[in-house]
């Protein structure tokens, strides 16, 4: 099994189209399905259906795209690491984050990183906490910036703090004249629709907690990871949003805005594994959190950064 073959039957899998992913890997289509019928072959097993309009991956391709994704992986690491002893820092960072941290030091970061380092690419996923912390443990990311789980994390992952922020409510005051009084009593909000987070975010765990430690029963009709769909449902009045207080989303959104009683903390963190050696582009992403998120970790009047 070879890692070009593996590059190859990754491409076709992530453009549904042996055409298209000829063109991506600068080949011709018939030398692309050759390669594809050639590991099918050796492993016994179609791995695309052929027979329908696009071309979508049988059971054993689902199987295996993710150990070829790993082979990919670990061969651009291991590039990264020789480049990085020959004094060329190249590669691949694969970094994961949820929503909330375009105002934070984050992007300001990746730009640094790739600016002092040109031969490095930033990819970047998008997810909940839960599966970003899968994906950092499976190795398919370097790091990604998380909200702080109730349970503790694994051993094998290490943590640096980014901010802690809150859950406020946000709603229109017209639809849902909740008073005058402030903060709002998470009780008094759960009479009313709610909107917020879905399960596999950890801010919504963190609204859950609170909610059973107050024997509060909140019942959520619209879940959206982003908080500018949030608002976008508040402000059609469709219930009250659970939302982070620092989200860039709520600036000029025209909704009021209020804190919560009991609060209804969290934390976002960094994480990276430390039972596998870090790869060239996560030490130097490191390096330049640990001088700049560390330095402004000091400055306590900053609600977030």
């Amino acid at each position: 099994m070879e890692l070009r073959t593996l590059e190859y039957f990754v491409a076709v899998a992530d453009e549904g189209s042996f055409t298209r992913a000829a063109q991506k890997c600068f080949i011709t289509q018939p030398s692309i399905s050759a390669q594809i019928q050639g590991l099918e072959r050796e492993l016994g097993e179609a791995l695309f259906d052929r027979t329908q309009r696009t071309t979508a991956l049988t059971d054993a391709g689902q199987v295996l795209l993710p150990y070829a994704r790993l082979c990919i992986q670990a061969a651009n690491d291991a590039k990264a690491e020789f480049s990085a002893r020959a004094g060329l820092l190249r590669g691949e960072f694969r970094i994961g984050t949820g929503g909330g941290v375009e105002h934070t030091t984050t992007p300001v970061l990746l730009g640094a990183l790739r600016q002092q380092y040109p031969g490095i690419d930033i990819v970047v996923s998008e997810a909940t906490s839960k599966p970003l912390l899968d994906m950092v443990l499976q190795n398919q990311l370097h790091a990604a910036v998380i909200a702080r789980p109730a349970d503790a994390l694994p051993a094998s992952i290490s943590t640096s703090p980014l901010f802690v922020d809150q859950i406020v409510a946000v709603f229109d005051p017209v639809v849902y004249p909740l008073g005058d009084n402030d903060p709002l009593e998470l009780s008094e909000l759960a009479c009313h629709p709610i909107i917020t987070y879905p399960r596999t975010s950890a801010l919504r765990a963190s609204i859950d907690r609170v909610a059973v430690a107050t024997g509060t029963k909140v019942l959520v009709n619209c879940a959206a990871n982003d908080v500018r769909l949030q608002v976008s449902f508040a402000q059609q009045g469709l219930g009250v949003s659970l939302s982070s207080r620092c989200d860039p989303a709520l600036i000029g959104c025209g909704l009021t805005v209020r804190q919560i009683t009991p609060q209804i903390d969290f934390e976002k963190i960094l994480i990276w594994r430390n039972d596998i050696p870090a790869s060239a582009p996560l030490r130097a992403f490191l390096a330049l959190w640990d001088t700049t998120v560390n330095i402004e970790e000091t400055k306590s009047d900053q609600a977030c950064r």
